[in-house]
């Protein structure tokens, strides 16, 4: 039986809860007005929108306070990067109407693709002259061509050289000559190799449905003239990206590892459950949250496009030699499960552990994050 008094007890305690609520919600409200001040300062100081040092200085700020309040710093923490990342998304929609070079002409060839339209979109709403060409229009490309200061190729990999190769006549002398492919060595040679003026390689590190550039990587690499070609990676920043610099060989050899590499694990993880016929379904009524957010990443890849990831996986002699160790590496390991060999097990456990370092606590933390916020979702 409910005490009686209760309702009358409870009443005026939830009362002033409700009337905290409506205080909080005002408290940031006049947070983003003040926020929306600072995107205008930045907007008219050609500022980046993320600032890492300001951000985690706020968070090291309010971790104590909030101890010394008696509220958990983690919840605390949690709660302030969201409201952070909104309005930092908020900066970056606002930033999307500034441009560096405002009324430059930009060319995007392969515009009609999905990556090519999202830059074009991104171009257009911060006032540049934009220039489509797409394959059935090549005969208008020296038309187009004309006065351009920069010429953007986004065209699958395995076309991209050639695009290089067809385009690079048509460009003014002083033109920025950059691609949107997500190997840099062949087509950045390519690029210098047939044109003369300014010439940069980019990487987005996202696709095209993203729907903002808020924090999104995009590394770059400078092929002739940087100077000349600094301007794209600060437009870039001001679309709220994180540029990240990187040579042609680096960048090509990092990619192997977090493209290739994990998209064929991933492929062959899922080929396995396949032939296994797993029931999906099933198996997640019995899965731990971290199962849960394994095979959604799973699942994530065969939500996508097949020839963007072949593409990807198959796109170099290099990354494909990787991907036959990879297999090989896997076969070593079966004379281990056949012996019941623990002890193997163990010290190779033991050893791949020591060389991860501190990154091990690193992954336990982040994953941790994401895990409680799956079950906070399902």
């Amino acid at each position: 039986m409910t005490d009686p008094g209760f309702s009358d007890q409870i009443r005026p305690l939830r009362d002033e809860i409700d009337r905290i609520d409506t205080q909080i919600l005002t408290l940031l409200a006049r947070r983003q007005e003040q926020v929306d001040q600072v995107a205008d300062l930045k907007k008219k100081c050609d500022m980046p929108v993320y600032h890492p040092a300001r951000e985690e200085d706020m968070i090291s700020r309010l971790r104590p306070q909030a101890k010394n309040k008696g509220l958990d710093p983690d919840v605390t923490e949690n709660l302030f990067r969201v409201i952070i990342r909104q309005s930092r998304v908020k900066q970056t929609f606002s930033m999307q109407y500034k441009g560096v070079r405002p009324g430059a002409a930009v060319l995007i060839v392969g515009g009609a693709g999905q990556m090519g339209a999202m830059f074009a979109s991104l171009f257009e709403k911060s006032g540049y002259g934009v220039r489509i060409l797409t394959e059935s229009d090549w005969e208008a490309a020296p038309q187009l061509c004309e006065g351009i200061d920069l010429a953007l190729v986004s065209v699958p990999i395995e076309h991209t050289v050639a695009v290089i190769e067809k385009i690079a006549p048509f460009l003014p002398a002083t033109a920025l000559l950059a691609d949107l492919t997500s190997i840099k060595k062949d087509p950045v040679e390519a690029m210098c190799e047939n044109h003369n003026g300014p010439v940069l390689g980019l990487h987005p590190l996202f696709g095209p449905t993203t729907s903002s550039l808020d924090k999104q990587i995009i590394v770059y690499t400078p092929g002739r003239d940087m100077s000349a070609g600094h301007w794209l990676v600060e437009q870039m920043g001001l679309w709220g990206a994180i540029p990240v610099q990187a040579s042609a060989v680096e960048h090509d050899e990092i990619m192997e590892i977090v493209q290739a590499l994990r998209h064929f694990a991933t492929f062959c993880f899922g080929r396995f459950l396949f032939e296994k016929q797993v029931k999906i379904q099933r198996t997640l009524e019995f899965s731990s949250p971290i199962y849960r957010l394994e095979l959604g990443m799973v699942g994530r890849l065969f939500a996508q496009d097949a020839g963007l990831y072949a593409q990807i996986v198959f796109a170099t002699k290099e990354r494909r030699d990787l991907l036959k160790q990879f297999v090989t590496s896997l076969a070593r390991h079966t004379d281990m499960l056949e012996k019941k060999d623990i002890s193997s097990f163990t010290r190779q456990f033991n050893e791949i552990a020591e060389w991860f370092g501190p990154f091990s606590d690193q992954a336990l933390r982040e994953s941790t994050f994401l895990i409680d916020r799956l079950i906070e979702r399902f």
